[in-house]
């Protein structure tokens, strides 16, 4: 069998193994559609033996175009077996990304959803000179469809058999290209063993198997989403495609997994939703408070190897009924896996679930290391850091505090950009860009270097943090803190449409559209108060002077959020400028 240190090995052994187990499903909106290992298996063949009679060569380039769904881990796993790689694009991408991606990666093939996308890849082909063809995910009047492909007898059986005799875990397995808060997608080139690397060190911290099921909501085109898949797959587990994320809600009571892996912005929504639902009684605040304790207490006891003593197990009990219950239910129930990564989780969002029995375990990666760093084992968890460097990696901290990576999983370099690479990689350690710091073998991360605000006063302070603890009110959907070679701190709020209308109608403030609240002065003013009542324990460069609410909320459609909801900085600040300008223009005439 081929070594499973590539992903055509992996694979082939769940196969092996698994063979009559679910594999992949996804809900038709009616009934659940499965397939087992077995058929999964048998169609990422038949799909790679129909490439390579496309004439694709060891090494070219496929592209998927296509929200998460089984037939995008089947095209994924067929580039494997046909020694191609594939390069994925976010479903969410304009014509100009997808036009970008497609030519500088040169793929030669790309699959797409349906007619929508088909037909905007044919009006970009006069740009894509390498493109020869396109290939529907669905049957679509006018392009093959990969049904087509499926059904066409291979020219030659032994054709992948072949291939995977000369394959090597260390060639290009896939092209992601980088989100990016900031500036061009750059091509990030991962091996095949900088994946199969993680499931093995994944697999020290976690026993899964059969019965276990997974719910695949956040990209695949996202090395994060990407990487679990991988783990998932190779364990025997059923993983549960969601194709839009706006239904991880619904689909998490459908589902019921027990295992999760999330942005943070998932697990603030579930905690605001708890806090917002007591708001309202002092009473039913306490008695979650002290549910919360009781379960945080229990854990505790659980986590140490200590035997909860029966006082305990009776209180547990009753804040399970009135309390935990229901917040484990919002989740699909109770989980052997809840994992975060992407940004930072605020400590009281893992405090809130760590209460509820649902230990978040939260981690830190990059695509360019495949992409995890850290992750906390899960006997060995602390809340507030992203836990220790993983198995066979090494972490350290640069004199300016950047950390600095190197492992079997760092990626290759950056496609057709050498000196971006080199500016990258130096003496074979990745410069993340991050900022961080060592607490006795847990790291912490403190902020990206690019988002580092300098004042004018020569102040250094990193937004995340300020940001993450105006993320405490409801209130501050998303929020942006500037200052760079500015005097002061303003921000950009783009606030939660319907809690600024309950601040209207506690203020009894009348309006026609919704604009008129954004610069109404009693608005403001009670926004300034939240602000400062969260904010009032920073030292004075800190704080923030002044403020400006935003009509346009920050999406991936309007470029504003990436696929992966971290704000896009400098496009905002770029949208905006006006409004800064005038922030700091007000500032200066207050001043005088």
């Amino acid at each position: 069998m081929i070594d499973t240190a590539h992903l055509a090995g992996l694979l082939a052994r769940s196969v092996n193994m698994f063979a009559d187990e679910p594999a992949v499903r996804i809900h038709d909106g009616k009934d659940w559609q499965v397939e087992t290992y077995a058929e999964f298996g048998a169609k990422v063949r038949s799909l790679a033996a129909r490439l390579i009679d496309r004439g694709l060569a060891p090494g070219e380039r496929v592209a998927i175009f296509s929200p998460n769904r089984p037939e995008w881990s089947l095209v994924d796993f067929a580039c494997a077996e046909a020694g191609l790689v594939s390069v994925p694009l976010y479903a969410t991408s304009t014509a100009d990304q997808v036009r970008h991606i497609v030519r500088d990666s040169g793929s030669q093939l790309i699959f797409v959803n349906g007619k929508k996308d088909a037909e905007m890849l044919a009006g970009l082909r006069a740009d894509l000179p390498d493109l020869v063809e396109i290939i529907s995910l669905t049957a679509v009047d006018g392009f093959p469809s990969l049904d087509d492909e499926l059904a066409a007898a291979p020219s030659d059986a032994s054709a992948v058999e072949a291939r995977l005799a000369v394959a090597d875990p260390d060639t290009l397995a896939t092209i992601i290209y980088t989100s990016g808060t900031t500036g061009e997608p750059k091509g990030v080139m991962l091996s095949h063993r900088g994946f199969t690397h993680q499931v093995t060190a994944l697999n020290k911290f976690f026993r899964l198997g059969p019965g276990d099921v997974s719910l695949c909501f956040l990209p695949l085109s996202h090395a994060l989403e990407r990487a679990w898949t991988y783990e998932v797959l190779a364990n025997g587990c059923l993983n549960t495609y969601v194709a839009d994320p706006r239904q991880v809600a619904e689909q998490m009571i459908l589902a019921q997994p027990n295992l999760l892996v999330s942005v943070p912005r998932l697990y603030e929504k579930v905690y605001n939703t708890a806090k917002e639902k007591v708001a309202d009684s002092p009473l039913k605040q306490k008695i979650m408070a002290w549910a919360l304790d009781v379960g945080a207490e229990y854990a505790d006891a659980l986590r140490t190897g200590q035997r909860p003593p029966a006082g305990l197990k009776a209180r547990l009990n009753i804040a399970d009924k009135l309390v935990l219950h229901s917040v484990r239910e919002a989740v699909g129930g109770a989980k052997k896996v809840l994992a975060c990564g992407g940004a930072p989780m605020r400590r009281e969002v893992e405090e809130f679930f760590y209460g509820c029995g649902m230990t978040v375990l939260t981690g830190y990666g990059l695509t360019e290391a495949s992409p995890l760093v850290t992750f906390p084992p899960p006997l060995d968890y602390e809340i507030g850091n992203v836990g220790k460097v993983m198995p066979g990696g090494e972490l350290r901290v640069a004199d300016d505090g950047e950390l600095l990576y190197r492992g079997p999983n760092l990626m290759m370099g950056y496609w057709n950009k050498p000196d971006e690479t080199a500016a990258t990689i130096k003496d074979g350690w990745l410069h993340t860009g991050d900022v961080g710091e060592f607490d006795g073998g847990y790291v912490r991360i403190t902020d990206r270097i690019k988002d580092l605000i300098v004042t004018s006063n020569g102040k250094n302070i990193a937004p995340s943090a300020i940001e993450g603890m105006l993320a405490a009110d409801p209130l501050f959907e998303y929020t942006l803190l500037l200052g760079d070679n500015r005097p002061y701190l303003t921000l950009l709020v783009a606030p939660s449409l319907p809690h600024l209308d309950e601040i209207a109608k506690q203020l009894q403030i009348t309006w026609g559209k919704r604009e008129e609240l954004l610069n109404n002065p009693e608005v403001i003013e009670e926004i300034k108060r939240r602000i400062g009542a969260l904010t009032e324990k920073l030292p004075s460069h800190e704080q923030i002077r002044d403020l400006r609410l935003l009509v346009d909320g920050f999406t991936q459609e309007n470029g504003m959020l990436t696929p992966t909801l971290k704000v896009r900085r400098k496009e905002v600040e770029k949208r905006f400028a006006q409004l800064v300008d005038e922030m700091y223009a007000r500032v200066g005439k207050d001043r005088r």
